[in-house]
């Protein structure tokens, strides 16, 4: 049983969207059943400690000042961390996991570094800066609220890193 699942292919892509939906899915996808418990237990806690499902609906319903209001930022800065991280660690232990089906020693580089940690920053800066952001233009309203701030500049930041990394590794 164990020889059999170290020959199947592990899409380095579904271990990414894995955990682009949910932080731990992209190391269940990996068979990483414990860390994968372990990433998604610490999503859910903060979570649940920032109020980040009860912002994000006020956001969705256009009462950004509530969504603003609700959140705890103590515990809502961690999110973007581990959101990152188990999108980064999923995807190169696909890589990993394939270089060693082969038999080969798998590569010491990693892939969508800069992408992730430009998320992460990004995410961090729009959540923490969303009330001094375009708040004052009545059309950029929407960026009042922290979870469509932080997704901005986290989209923002994610390309940057991407492209720094790209321009680095030559």
């Amino acid at each position: 049983m164990e020889a059999r699942k170290l020959h199947e292919y592990k899409s380095p892509i579904a271990a990414l969207l894995w955990s682009v939906m949910m932080c731990g899915f992209g190391q269940f996808y990996n068979e990483q059943y414990i860390f994968g418990t372990v990433l998604l237990l610490c999503e859910g806690m903060v979570n649940v400690l920032s109020k980040l499902n009860v912002s994000i609906l006020h956001s969705f319903h256009g009462k950004f000042q509530m969504a603003h209001d609700v959140v705890s930022y103590q515990w809502g800065i961690f999110y973007p961390s581990i959101y990152g991280f188990s999108m980064w660690q999923a995807y190169n232990k696909a890589i990993i996991h394939n270089y060693q089906r082969k038999g080969k020693e798998p590569p010491k580089k990693t892939d969508l570094t800069g992408f992730c940690f430009g998320l992460v920053i990004g995410m961090n800066i729009g959540v923490a800066c969303h009330p001094h952001f375009l708040a004052d233009v009545r059309f950029f309203e929407v960026f009042i609220s922290p979870v469509f701030n932080g997704l901005l500049l986290g989209v923002i930041g994610g390309i940057t890193g991407h492209l720094i990394e790209k321009y680095i590794k030559g």
